[in-house]
């Protein structure tokens, strides 16, 4: 599967059938991709209206980033952030 958005490209793919071992279960934190965006209300809005789950909403962390978290069909957490 691509998913492409202003003129960015991402390719998932399926694990066919192998276990998936998500960073934060390897090594205790971490998510498993980090992605820098804009725009961020829009993506979150638009993720949760596709009933994607979001593990953390749209927020400020202590490390001086806007963003959220979502955790895909495999567990794996992908989090949408930027520089405040």
């Amino acid at each position: 599967m691509v998913v492409k958005r202003y003129g960015n490209e991402i390719i998932l793919t399926k694990t066919n059938g192998q276990n998936v071992i998500p960073n934060r279960e390897l090594y205790g934190y971490g998510y498993d991709a980090y992605f820098i965006t804009k725009n961020q209300e829009e993506l979150q809005e638009e993720l949760i209206n596709s009933n994607v789950k979001i593990v953390r909403s749209l927020d400020n962390t202590d490390y001086n980033n806007k963003e959220f978290v979502i955790e895909d069909i495999d567990g794996r957490w992908l989090g949408f952030g930027i520089k405040v």
